[in-house]
């Protein structure tokens, strides 16, 4: 029976698919007002209980209530008329056109079918400037920032007018300055009694922002708390079942001889990277921070031939290489794992098999004949070294959880044997549990001999698994340090040095 005092319901929801039963008896109140945290370890069912909510799945038994009315979801464009609305982390827009097509995109405003262009400037001017989101409504969202991309999302969830509205992972490619305008939309919203899901596993976010707190594990739910009584140590015990005592695995690794050496690499399309030069030692993790726009993803994108540089060159054991392009780069033993997983990581319409061993496809092939039986074998291998959670390898990799993701696309580069292994963002709105996981991982690589850099916008991060940090500002290196030296001010102070 509904309870009038919550804006949403979710009670007793199961939901289950070929060999994983991904919802077992899970519950989930809302109230108005407020701001719910839903936590819980990659694979505990989290986005597949907001896609029941969401009408992107129909949960196989359960109920849902809204303002106490029943209801059930075919698909989402009933939840967003019914005053749902749900920004995803990985974020689904059309990227050719302006921002107001997108913010209306379904819904135009006009008469008799002819759609008025002024009416929808002026709702979507309204609607940006009432959350203090400076952007142009006609500029079209290709030339966009990721994190513009990702308020102009929150600005057309706010124009439902939801009473219900979801934020996965939304802080997860947001500068700190971008966190708190976040923060204050989302102080507006509650103020007007929309209850706010918020999905994140960033805990201090958590706890500075939510009033209630539900977590889950293995597809059930584990317990519902205000969050004034939690800290971040109960909230990780909660997730994963056991005290998580040591947030990063021990630093084993060893640098040796240089590996790798960029000399005054400068990349001048769209006034990108400056004379940046900089050396990797074998089995070194270099960690690269910066702020949001200070080119740590074009770094490594001109360092794997994605984009192309106008000066400088790159040696690999003393010898210049020429990665024009991803081919040849992968050819000559880089790697590149992308900062955005579902746009430029997965194939997300092929299965774990294929997005295993597509950057290696050339290693099976002979005579024009693939060789089946190898390309098993490999995928089993990444499943296995990689602890992919999965019924098996013709699961489809959109249907795993963000972290098993990321380790298949980590497990399909490590198949093609690489020297360099360049990281962006590699635990982006993954768990504390799989965090650690890929750590540990990481350490493993440089202690096989492996040249890594890590690009991260968390701090504490970069300092808890780098031997060596440094610091890029508006494409200009600007300084670096070894981690056993360097704070967090240090690393901020050297970010705004060429702002």
């Amino acid at each position: 029976m509904a309870d009038n005092k919550y804006v949403l319901e979710m009670i007793g929801i199961s939901k289950e698919f070929p060999g994983v039963k991904a919802l077992d008896n899970v519950q989930l109140k809302v109230k108005p007002g407020t701001v719910h945290a839903l936590m819980g370890e990659n694979g505990a069912g989290k986005s597949t209980l907001m896609k029941c909510l969401f009408g992107v799945y129909i949960e196989d038994a359960g109920e849902i209530y809204i303002e106490g009315k029943k209801v059930k979801f075919s698909n989402p464009k009933q939840a967003m008329d019914n005053g749902v609305a749900m920004v995803h982390q990985e974020l689904n827009q059309v990227l050719q056109r302006n921002v107001m097509d997108n913010i209306w995109l379904g819904r135009y405003p006009g008469k008799a079918g002819v759609v008025s262009d002024k009416e929808m400037y002026e709702e979507t001017k309204k609607v940006l400037e009432e959350l203090e989101i400076d952007v142009d409504p006609k500029i079209k969202m290709a030339k966009l920032s990721v994190s513009q991309r990702q308020m102009v999302e929150i600005a057309k969830a706010v124009s439902y007018n939801a009473k219900i509205l979801v934020l996965d992972e939304p802080t997860s490619s947001l500068t700190e300055e971008e966190v708190k305008h976040l923060f204050r939309i989302i102080n507006k919203l509650r103020a007007r009694g929309c209850g706010i899901i918020y999905i994140s596993h960033k805990m201090e976010e958590i706890l500075q922002i939510s009033d209630e707190v539900t977590v889950m594990r293995d597809g059930k739910w584990v317990d519902t708390k205000p969050a004034k009584e939690l800290t971040t140590d109960k909230i990780i015990k909660l997730m994963v079942g056991r005290d998580l005592t040591n947030r990063f695995p021990a630093k084993t690794n060893k640098p040796g001889e240089v590996i790798l050496e960029v000399k005054n690499l400068t990349a001048t399309y769209q006034p990108s990277i400056k004379d940046v030069s900089f050396k990797l030692r074998k089995g070194e993790i270099l960690g690269v921070a910066g702020l949001v726009g200070s080119k740590r993803t074009e770094l490594l994108e001109t360092i794997f031939g994605i984009a192309h540089h106008s000066e400088g060159e790159i040696l690999l054991h003393g010898k210049k290489v020429e990665n024009t392009n991803s081919r040849k780069a992968i050819r000559n033993g880089f790697a590149l794992l992308t900062e955005e997983r579902r746009a430029t990581g997965i194939f997300g319409k092929l299965d774990i098999k294929s997005n295993s061993i597509l950057a290696n496809i050339d290693g099976y092939s002979k005579f024009g004949v693939l060789d089946d039986k190898k390309m098993t074998k490999d995928t089993q291998w990444v499943i296995d070294s990689m602890k992919v959670k999965t019924p098996s390898q013709k699961t489809l990799i959109s249907t795993l959880s963000g972290g098993n993701q990321q380790k298949v696309i980590i497990g399909r580069w490590l198949l093609t044997e690489p020297e360099i292994l360049l990281l962006d963002e590699p635990t982006r709105g993954i768990d504390v549990g799989a965090k650690y996981e890929i750590y540990q991982l990481i350490i493993d690589l440089a202690n096989k001999g492996k040249g890594i850099i890590v690009v991260s916008s968390e701090m504490p991060e970069l300092l808890g698994i780098c031997d060596r940090i440094m610091v890029m500002s508006n494409g200009r290196l600007a300084g670096e340090g070894l981690t056993n030296d360097l704070t967090q001010e240090d690393i901020m102070t050297m970010a705004a040095k060429y702002i």
